[in-house]
């Protein structure tokens, strides 16, 4: 279980650690407050709909297990980013004019592999004794380019989240739940992730008088996730863009409270939801950060250092969902699959042990 949660905790830094190869780094030379604009434009999608995978698959029956029953789950839960997240609007962001561009639209995470080049010009005092303008005022400038997106790499544009899970069945008709990944190395450079999440079923099937008599069961959930991911990257000491012990940390919370029912049948169960779910998700980087812009003086070009901001960013999803879904039950054994209507629409899908 463990292995298959740091499968696809990986893919999706992988494909964080792509962007990193094509450059998106290289928007920190833009203006603090621009590039935190930027970026926040470009990771909304990933962040968002991590929180809404997150937040799914907590159950595939209404129905509690008996004291001390329990299952084993494991399976992935997948938001599809809708489609008008897939670019942003450039002029919406309100970017300062030390930044230019020919382009009216960026690709987010979750769009098109097209870069965006844009160019920062700004004036500052030149602080370099071997340069004739030491001293002096000058205009600086520097090109960069925000990154593609991943919209290949991603079946049906959606953003994946693991899900394993053991639930266990308690007194009082109630049920706890559990997920959890120790910390654990990722990648060869200092990152780790882990993961908890913990949540609660109770059946309240017996409020409603003679439905307990039915194979209707019906459940209240609420529950928690946590996840922190933290990736790091290669030193750079070369080329207009460098950094040493930088590391990108990503901290995710989410939360969901919902009311479940589902039918109960030997061989298959039928299952669905009402409720809400909500979270935030943060992203910074950390480390040191140097850009070089370039200005020209006597006909010859000059190269001026500086040291860059990086972003700290915080991005937060909510809204009501609705879930039906189907289970097949082949004794100990369980299949189950659903999809929840909401912000990021998901599919879930998964396979269990269950006992009692």
């Amino acid at each position: 279980m463990k292995k298959f949660i740091l499968i696809f905790i990986s893919v999706f830094a992988l494909s964080f650690n792509t962007k990193a190869q094509d450059g998106f780094e290289n928007i920190l030379l833009a203006p603090s407050s621009d590039s935190n604009k930027l970026m926040q434009a470009y990771f909304a999608p990933a962040m968002e709909g991590f929180i809404y995978s997150m937040n799914n698959s907590w159950y595939h029956t209404a129905k509690v297990h008996k004291k001390f029953g329990f299952d084993l789950s494991i399976g992935l839960s997948a938001s599809m980013v809708p489609s008008e997240k897939e670019m942003f609007s450039i002029s919406a962001l309100g970017l300062s004019s030390a930044l230019s561009t020919n382009a009216t639209e960026g690709s987010t995470f979750a769009g098109p592999d097209t870069p965006t080049t844009f160019t920062v010009s700004k004036t500052v005092t030149i602080n370099d004794p071997t340069s004739p303008a030491n001293g002096q005022s000058r205009t600086v400038t520097a090109n960069f380019e925000t990154p593609g997106g991943v919209t290949g790499d991603l079946p049906l544009n959606a953003v994946p989240a693991p899900v394993a899970q053991f639930n266990l069945g308690l007194p009082f008709k109630m049920e706890a739940m559990v997920r959890f990944f120790p910390e654990t190395d990722l990648g060869d450079d200092g990152g780790s992730a882990k993961m908890l999440g913990l949540g609660l079923k109770k059946e309240i099937t017996s409020w409603f008088g003679p439905l307990d008599k039915l194979p209707l069961h019906v459940s209240l959930l609420a529950a928690y996730t946590s996840m922190d991911v933290n990736y790091a990257f290669a030193d750079v000491n070369s080329g207009n863009f460098q950094m040493a012990n930088a590391a990108a940390v990503f901290e995710l919370r989410s939360y969901t409270a919902q009311a479940i029912a589902s039918l109960n049948f030997p061989f298959i169960n039928v299952y669905g939801g009402l409720g809400y779910s909500s979270g935030t998700s943060k992203f910074k980087m950390t480390g040191s950060y140097e850009g070089q812009f370039t200005y020209s003086e006597g006909g010859l070009t000059y190269t001026y250092e500086e040291s860059l901001t990086p972003p700290n960013m915080e991005f937060d999803a909510s809204g009501f969902s609705t879930t039906v879904g189907a289970r097949i039950s082949l004794g100990f054994f369980k299949i189950f699959g659903s999809y929840t209507l909401q912000e990021y629409n998901t599919i879930s899908a998964g396979i269990a042990i269950s006992i009692r």
